[in-house]
């Protein structure tokens, strides 16, 4: 058994979705790892990591579309305004979401479905660097 980690950042210029698979792909082949499985962890807590639909891109719309209409920047509920009335939304944006993803690694690469593809979801109006721990264990 074999472990391999590294760390990549990730620029993300607004809020949205970024696909990271093929990023994430060229970590597992650095790794000479084929099989086994990959743990993505986003080290943010105003971003996020999803899988979704990777060929229509109406479909991410429409997921930040839902967000948007249920957790409404500068909602004066929120208590929590630090950086920005983004700043709360964001945070409960990577609560809905996931931080964190296990696949598992098939023939040098993520084993994912034909559709699927790994987004990292920027949950801020603002631009920013993202740090993402990618570490891989198998074979």
């Amino acid at each position: 058994m074999k472990t391999f980690q590294s760390t990549l950042t990730f620029h993300s210029p607004n809020r949205g979705t970024f696909n990271i698979t093929d990023e994430i792909n060229r970590v597992i082949a650095e790794s000479e790892i084929t099989t086994g499985l990959c743990h993505i962890f986003c080290q943010h807590t105003s971003a996020s990591l999803i899988i979704t639909e990777n060929a229509d891109p109406a479909v991410r719309i429409d997921i930040e579309n839902w967000l948007q209409k249920h957790i409404a920047d500068g909602d004066a509920d929120f208590q929590h305004r630090d950086e920005g009335s983004d700043d709360m939304s964001g945070h409960l944006r990577s609560l809905l979401t996931e931080t964190s993803h296990t696949i598992p690694v098939s023939q040098g690469c993520l084993n994912m479905g034909t559709w699927q593809g790994l987004f990292l979801y920027e949950h801020r109006t603002g631009e920013f660097n993202r740090e993402i721990v990618i570490t891989i264990q198998g074979t």
